[in-house]
Protein backbone atom coordinates (compact mmCIF):
# COMPACT_ATOMS: atom_id res chain seq x y z
CA UNK A 1 0.00 0.00 0.00
CA UNK A 2 1.34 3.26 -0.97
CA UNK A 3 0.75 6.31 2.11
CA UNK A 4 0.12 9.17 0.23
CA UNK A 5 1.23 12.71 2.58
CA UNK A 6 -0.41 16.05 1.61
CA UNK A 7 1.55 18.72 2.50
CA UNK A 8 0.94 22.71 2.59
CA UNK A 9 1.23 25.65 4.06
CA UNK A 10 1.50 29.32 4.06
CA UNK A 11 3.70 31.55 1.47
CA UNK A 12 6.98 32.23 3.34
CA UNK A 13 7.02 29.47 5.96
CA UNK A 14 9.66 27.48 4.47
CA UNK A 15 8.20 24.75 2.95
CA UNK A 16 10.68 24.14 0.00
CA UNK A 17 13.29 22.96 3.06
CA UNK A 18 10.76 20.60 4.41
CA UNK A 19 9.74 18.86 1.27
CA UNK A 20 13.72 18.29 0.95
CA UNK A 21 14.01 16.45 4.07
CA UNK A 22 10.69 14.00 2.77
CA UNK A 23 12.88 13.59 -0.38
CA UNK A 24 16.18 12.56 1.35
CA UNK A 25 14.27 10.16 3.61
CA UNK A 26 12.78 8.44 0.64
CA UNK A 27 9.45 10.00 -0.04
CA UNK A 28 8.40 10.79 -3.73
CA UNK A 29 7.41 14.00 -4.54
CA UNK A 30 5.08 15.46 -7.08
CA UNK A 31 5.37 19.35 -7.08
CA UNK A 32 1.77 20.50 -7.60
CA UNK A 33 3.44 23.96 -8.55
CA UNK A 34 4.82 21.89 -11.64
CA UNK A 35 1.66 20.45 -12.43
CA UNK A 36 -0.15 23.48 -12.15
CA UNK A 37 2.63 24.76 -14.93
CA UNK A 38 1.40 21.93 -17.37
CA UNK A 39 -2.13 22.48 -16.49
CA UNK A 40 -1.67 26.05 -18.48
CA UNK A 41 1.05 24.59 -21.16
CA UNK A 42 -0.21 26.86 -24.46
CA UNK A 43 -2.62 25.16 -26.41
CA UNK A 44 -4.73 23.07 -23.69
CA UNK A 45 -8.37 22.52 -23.04
CA UNK A 46 -7.75 24.64 -19.61
CA UNK A 47 -5.58 27.40 -21.61
CA UNK A 48 -8.42 28.30 -24.21
CA UNK A 49 -11.27 28.25 -20.91
CA UNK A 50 -8.69 30.14 -19.07
CA UNK A 51 -8.20 33.28 -22.54
CA UNK A 52 -12.16 33.20 -22.48
CA UNK A 53 -12.49 34.60 -18.74
CA UNK A 54 -9.23 36.40 -18.30
CA UNK A 55 -7.89 37.16 -21.49
CA UNK A 56 -5.92 39.98 -19.84
CA UNK A 57 -3.35 37.20 -18.14
CA UNK A 58 -2.15 36.08 -21.53
CA UNK A 59 0.07 37.38 -24.06
CA UNK A 60 -1.28 34.96 -26.97
CA UNK A 61 -1.41 31.30 -25.43
CA UNK A 62 0.91 32.00 -22.96
CA UNK A 63 0.17 32.94 -19.61
CA UNK A 64 2.18 35.98 -18.34
CA UNK A 65 2.75 34.44 -14.41
CA UNK A 66 3.99 37.94 -13.16
CA UNK A 67 1.05 39.97 -14.22
CA UNK A 68 -1.79 36.91 -12.91
CA UNK A 69 -0.53 37.08 -9.66
CA UNK A 70 -0.42 40.80 -9.78
CA UNK A 71 -4.31 40.79 -10.53
CA UNK A 72 -5.72 37.61 -9.15
CA UNK A 73 -3.89 38.47 -5.50
CA UNK A 74 -5.37 41.68 -5.64
CA UNK A 75 -8.98 40.20 -5.96
CA UNK A 76 -10.48 37.64 -3.87
CA UNK A 77 -13.26 36.72 -5.84
CA UNK A 78 -10.96 37.00 -9.38
CA UNK A 79 -8.91 34.02 -7.69
CA UNK A 80 -11.70 31.46 -7.03
CA UNK A 81 -12.98 32.54 -10.52
CA UNK A 82 -9.89 31.28 -11.99
CA UNK A 83 -9.14 28.39 -9.29
CA UNK A 84 -12.83 27.31 -10.16
CA UNK A 85 -11.57 26.84 -13.70
CA UNK A 86 -8.20 25.14 -13.44
CA UNK A 87 -8.87 23.16 -10.12
CA UNK A 88 -10.55 20.35 -11.83
CA UNK A 89 -7.47 20.30 -14.41
CA UNK A 90 -4.75 20.26 -11.65
CA UNK A 91 -6.64 17.32 -10.07
CA UNK A 92 -7.11 14.97 -13.41
CA UNK A 93 -2.72 15.43 -13.94
CA UNK A 94 -2.41 14.88 -10.13
CA UNK A 95 -4.40 11.79 -9.95
CA UNK A 96 -2.66 10.30 -13.43
CA UNK A 97 0.90 11.08 -11.11
CA UNK A 98 -0.05 9.56 -8.39
CA UNK A 99 -0.91 6.13 -10.15
CA UNK A 100 1.89 5.98 -12.16
CA UNK A 101 3.23 6.63 -8.59
CA UNK A 102 1.81 3.43 -6.78
CA UNK A 103 2.27 1.44 -10.76
CA UNK A 104 6.12 2.33 -9.75
CA UNK A 105 5.67 1.09 -6.36
CA UNK A 106 6.65 3.93 -4.52
CA UNK A 107 5.90 3.42 -1.14
CA UNK A 108 5.68 6.95 0.31
CA UNK A 109 3.99 10.17 -1.65
CA UNK A 110 4.41 13.23 -0.82
CA UNK A 111 1.93 15.83 -2.73
CA UNK A 112 3.88 19.11 -2.24
CA UNK A 113 0.94 21.75 -2.92
CA UNK A 114 0.41 25.29 -1.30
CA UNK A 115 -3.23 24.96 -2.47
CA UNK A 116 -3.52 21.38 -0.96
CA UNK A 117 -7.35 22.29 0.43
CA UNK A 118 -8.34 25.21 -2.37
CA UNK A 119 -7.89 22.15 -5.10
CA UNK A 120 -9.59 19.20 -3.12
CA UNK A 121 -6.07 17.30 -3.01
CA UNK A 122 -6.56 16.91 0.60
CA UNK A 123 -8.98 14.36 -0.26
CA UNK A 124 -6.71 12.40 -1.87
CA UNK A 125 -3.82 12.32 1.33
CA UNK A 126 -3.89 9.76 4.07
CA UNK A 127 -2.21 12.33 6.11
CA UNK A 128 -1.68 16.13 6.14
CA UNK A 129 1.18 18.04 6.99
CA UNK A 130 0.90 21.90 6.97
CA UNK A 131 4.18 24.47 7.03
CA UNK A 132 3.28 27.75 9.46
CA UNK A 133 5.47 30.54 10.83
CA UNK A 134 5.41 34.10 12.03
CA UNK A 135 3.84 36.86 9.18
CA UNK A 136 6.90 38.69 10.34
CA UNK A 137 9.14 36.12 9.46
CA UNK A 138 7.42 35.28 6.79
CA UNK A 139 6.99 39.01 5.01
CA UNK A 140 10.91 39.36 5.72
CA UNK A 141 11.96 35.88 3.83
CA UNK A 142 9.45 36.40 0.86
CA UNK A 143 10.82 39.90 0.45
CA UNK A 144 14.28 38.74 0.10
CA UNK A 145 13.85 35.66 -1.66
CA UNK A 146 11.08 37.22 -4.69
CA UNK A 147 12.22 40.86 -4.43
CA UNK A 148 8.25 41.66 -4.20
CA UNK A 149 7.32 45.10 -2.10
CA UNK A 150 5.77 44.48 0.65
CA UNK A 151 2.13 45.90 -0.09
CA UNK A 152 2.07 42.21 -3.15
CA UNK A 153 3.33 39.93 -0.67
CA UNK A 154 0.94 41.37 2.13
CA UNK A 155 -1.91 40.41 -0.71
CA UNK A 156 -0.67 37.13 -1.21
CA UNK A 157 -1.04 36.43 2.88
CA UNK A 158 -4.89 38.06 2.89
CA UNK A 159 -5.46 35.72 -0.17
CA UNK A 160 -4.65 32.14 1.84
CA UNK A 161 -5.84 30.60 5.12
CA UNK A 162 -4.47 31.68 8.44
CA UNK A 163 -2.88 29.28 10.95
CA UNK A 164 -5.60 28.24 12.37
CA UNK A 165 -7.27 26.87 9.40
CA UNK A 166 -3.99 24.64 9.02
CA UNK A 167 -3.68 23.95 12.32
CA UNK A 168 -7.71 22.66 12.33
CA UNK A 169 -7.03 20.85 9.38
CA UNK A 170 -4.10 18.84 9.96
CA UNK A 171 -2.67 15.79 11.20
CA UNK A 172 0.77 17.49 11.80
CA UNK A 173 2.45 20.80 12.16
CA UNK A 174 5.69 22.20 11.68
CA UNK A 175 5.90 25.78 13.37
CA UNK A 176 9.30 27.36 11.07
CA UNK A 177 9.82 30.14 13.43
CA UNK A 178 13.31 29.59 14.37
CA UNK A 179 16.40 27.81 12.70
CA UNK A 180 16.49 25.64 9.58
CA UNK A 181 17.82 22.50 11.68
CA UNK A 182 14.65 22.99 14.47
CA UNK A 183 12.40 22.93 11.44
CA UNK A 184 14.25 19.67 10.02
CA UNK A 185 14.55 18.36 13.39
CA UNK A 186 10.76 18.27 13.93
CA UNK A 187 10.78 16.80 9.98
CA UNK A 188 12.62 13.84 10.79
CA UNK A 189 10.20 13.46 13.62
CA UNK A 190 6.88 13.25 11.63
CA UNK A 191 8.73 10.88 9.22
CA UNK A 192 9.11 8.73 11.53
CA UNK A 193 5.73 8.66 13.17
CA UNK A 194 4.84 8.53 9.43
CA UNK A 195 6.79 5.25 8.87
CA UNK A 196 6.11 3.76 12.36
CA UNK A 197 2.13 4.34 11.39
CA UNK A 198 2.49 2.51 8.15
Amino acid sequence: MSVIVGFTGQSGAGKTTISNVFEASGFYIINCDLVAREAVEPNTECVDKLKEIFPQLFDGNFLNRKRAGKILFSNKKLLEEYNSVIFPYILKLLNSKITRAIEQGKEYILLDAPTLFESGADKLCNIIISCIARQDIRLKRIIERDRLDRDTVVERFNSQPDDDFFIKNSDYIIENNTTVLDAEALAYEIIDGIKERY
